[in-house]
């Protein structure tokens, strides 16, 4: 099956990433701006516009269930002030499809707002673009996380982002190769491997590991959505790890697809000295501060930080060649560059919706921000040939923590 067919099965079905990590119920809110119009941030960059020229309107998840472009939102609004409005949807987005709807026409309501960045662009963000285009097809519209299927999200959306799932496919047995894994053991629940992406995902890791020699072990875990609940599936990792090291060995990578059970997965790892490439949602900030205590505390998007205190954790278990992440928090330098995007637009620094070099301007000042390395930039190709060009799909490099954090 050539690469082309693999990216191509992405299109039936993207709810991996974002299904992955929510749960429970909230409802929509805008926070109210911590920072003046026109303040700058504290690395010294330039003045921004002044807000009553324009304003930019981010759509994130909660605090709870989508932190890191949560973060990234509250960043911005310190950054910029109060040219960048900022709202929540609802964590249970898929059976509230109409309020998240609904959440971005109220930030379309305002005639100042010229542009909308929605991450993760949960189920409906197709239906509340086309909404909007009714009466404001003006907007300018940024997804991060797209969900939807992406020939539909390239003909609503102007620019779309989401990491390269399927090249993670090879990438995390490449790593857990590298690391020196002999077998990989892949814990997922019927759920899941019902969604498109994470199914073939888990092909191409199989096919790889062949490759690679390395034994591929399929575990199913207990679905958090189910009637265990979080508490439950994380038990279930809890005490799963340990035997499951006991009986393969510590030479053994782990990989879950589920957000709520890397912080067990983590701890469990740590003490049974065997091998973790990557969580499902690779970052720095994911799980990772959790399971070992790191204080992020005056360090909010300070990612050099964060990795340093990984290490030094790491280093002191014994651990730093076992364990890896990617070295940038992909949600927050979705949503940050999709910021720096529409000012330029805004400002008519381009014309053109979709503008490439502008999009890798952007992204290239955010990853330069956080030092995370070159990203990879690539754009969506269907089964049938046709490159979405608008539609980006992106990879960062591994962190390796035995090396010190520049």
């Amino acid at each position: 099956m050539t690469k082309k067919i693999l990216v191509a099965l992405l299109a039936v079905m993207m709810l991996f990433a974002v299904v992955a990590c929510r749960g429970g119920e909230a409802t929509p809110s805008t926070p109210a701006t911590d920072a003046p119009a026109g303040s700058t941030d504290p690395s010294g960059s330039e003045e921004p516009p002044v807000a009553g020229d324009y304003k930019i309107a981010l759509y994130t998840g909660t605090v709870s269930q989508g932190e890191e472009e949560y973060q990234a939102a509250q960043k911005m609004i310190e950054r910029y002030g109060d040219m960048i409005i900022h709202a929540t949807y609802p964590d249970n987005f898929s059976s509230e499809v109409e309020q998240v709807i609904q959440g971005v026409l109220q930030l379309a309501s305002d005639e100042a707002v010229k542009a909308i960045i929605f991450v993760q662009a949960v189920p409906g963000a197709a239906a509340a673009i086309d909404k909007v285009r009714e009466t404001r097809p003006d907007m300018l519209f940024i997804t991060g996380v797209v969900a939807e299927d992406p020939e539909v999200m390239s003909g609503k959306a102007d620019i779309n982002l989401l990491v390269d799932e399927l090249a993670m496919g090879r990438a995390i047995p490449e790593e857990a190769a590298r690391m020196g894994a002999t077998r990989f053991l892949h814990y997922s629940f019927p759920r899941h491997l019902g969604y498109t992406t994470i199914a073939t995902r888990r092909q191409i890791m199989i096919d790889t590991c062949k490759e690679l020699g390395i034994e591929f072990i399929d575990v199913e875990a207990p679905d958090p959505t189910g009637d265990a609940g979080i508490s439950g599936a994380q038990q279930f990792i809890v005490e799963d790890v340990p035997k499951k090291i006991a009986e393969f060995g510590p030479d053994t990578a782990f990989f879950s697809t589920n957000c709520s059970l890397q912080e067990p997965l983590i701890r469990e790892i740590m003490k049974g000295g065997a091998i973790y490439p990557q969580q499902c949602c690779p970052s720095p900030y994911h799980a990772y501060p959790a399971a070992l205590n790191i204080d992020v505390s005056g360090h909010e998007g300070d990612v050099k930080y964060m990795l340093r205190s990984i290490r030094e954790k790491l280093v002191e278990a014994g651990m730093e060649a076992r364990m890896s992440t990617w070295g940038v928090p992909m949600n927050m330098l979705m949503l940050e560059s999709g910021v720096e995007y529409a000012i330029e637009f805004c400002e008519g620094k381009f014309t053109d919706r979709h503008d490439r070099a502008a999009l890798e301007r952007a992204i290239a000042k955010v990853s330069a921000e956080y030092k995370a390395g070159e990203i990879t930039l690539s754009t969506f190709t269907t089964k049938e040939g046709k490159e979405l060009d608008n539609f980006y799909l992106l990879l960062a490099p591994f962190v390796d923590f035995s090396q010190p954090i520049e």
